[in-house]
């Protein structure tokens, strides 16, 4: 297969991030020197499973005159929620923090990438689905991140589902990057271990896709060489879970999303929207649905990834798209089939020549 240029001419990283176990300590002091005066607030969004589970948050010694928002992330963000978000923060007057900080997984993560674009553009998150529609900076905003896999806190884009036309889509911004990260494994050490192995997959398929492609480049395919050499070091043993393998699983997710912020996904991802989009299937336990059954397009990867759930002892569901209606199936079909970068990278421009509306539900029915 030949290589072609994946367009992505400028890249853009994350300018500061702080690594290590306890780094979350530092928090402190980066609010103390980009704080004006007393005046000045931050607005935390912090998934809601830390409003019942305080400990890992006691050192962020929020101050009083902060906002905090706990994030219920039991479904993946909607525009529309983006939008009520936004409209509760003007209608509080707390529109104009001095920074934001994200402590969650991938949907937090995006969630606060999205408001500090909308604090400074005007319109609704919608507005902003798609390439480089994003105009001025955002508000400051640091990614804490308490799951390893999905590359949010590295990426250009936050991801977002418009109910109106069911499309799965982000804002893909340099302005949408991370001002500051800090990577401390100690946040995922209480992570459930099916929800570890599903979102560390996130990377691994990130990567596996990439290197399939066509659109790829010299960075890109290093970034992704290295973040399935630490995959494959963690999910390979026996303890996924241990000090060093959390360690490795957050450096993994970080240059997976480095990667991908350079190159494209291929067969797997628009299959997995379509499973969010209908079914309401979470990200990341979609894509690893989606990865069983994708020996055709990924013959080595698929047999590498059911090893890996073999050795970690997780069982998938299974059966998820059997007696759907012929509605459904048609937008499973739909919400697949519109993500047309990803599918042209792997199959090539003549992808709907492949995946026909028949192959497409024969691929779900597998599920």
């Amino acid at each position: 297969m030949s290589i072609l240029e994946s367009g992505i001419k400028n890249a853009k990283n994350v300018v500061n991030y702080i690594f290590g176990k306890d780094s979350i300590l530092q928090l402190g002091s980066l609010l103390h020197d980009l704080r004006d005066d007393r005046t000045s607030y931050a607005i935390y969004f912090i998934d809601k499973y830390f409003e019942k589970n305080p400990e890992l948050l006691k050192n962020l010694h929020i101050s009083d005159i902060d906002l905090v928002s706990y994030i219920d992330t039991e479904h993946e963000p909607k525009t529309n929620d983006i939008d009520l978000l936004l409209s509760k923060l003007q209608q509080a007057e707390k529109d104009s923090p001095f920074a934001l900080i994200g402590i969650g997984g991938g949907s937090t993560l995006d969630i606060t990438k999205a408001i500090s674009n909308l604090l400074t553009n005007e319109g609704k998150a919608e507005d902003y689905q798609g390439w480089d529609l994003v105009k001025n900076p955002g508000i400051f905003k640091i990614g804490i991140p308490t799951l390893s896999g999905t590359g949010a806190e590295a990426t250009r884009t936050c991801v977002m589902t418009n109910p109106k036309n069911g499309l799965k889509l982000g804002m893909n911004s340099d302005y949408t990057v991370f001002d500051q990260l800090i990577l401390d494994s100690n946040m995922t050490a209480t992570v459930p271990r099916d929800q570890y192995f599903y979102t560390g997959m996130d990377a691994y398929i990130h990567c596996i896709e990439s290197l399939a492609g066509s659109y790829r480049n010299a960075i890109g395919d290093a970034f992704s060489d290295q973040t399935l050499k630490l995959c494959r070091e963690v999910f390979q043993g026996s303890d996924m879970k241990n000090d060093q393998n959390r360690e490795k699983l957050m450096v993994a997710s970080y240059l997976g999303g480095c990667a991908i912020a350079t190159s494209y996904v291929g067969v797997v991802h628009p299959f997995s929207a379509g499973l969010s989009v209908v079914l309401g299937i979470h990200h990341c336990l979609a894509n690893c649905i989606v990865m069983s059954v994708m020996g055709e397009f990924y013959p080595k990867e698929t047999e590498e990834f059911m090893r890996f759930a073999d050795v970690q002892k997780i069982k998938l569901p299974r059966g998820i798209c059997q007696n759907l209606s012929q509605d459904q199936y048609e937008k499973l079909y739909q919400s697949t089939v519109i993500h047309e970068k990803p599918l042209s990278n792997a199959l090539g421009e003549g992808f709907k020549e492949i995946l026909t509306p028949a192959k497409v539900v024969e691929i779900f029915k597998r599920m």
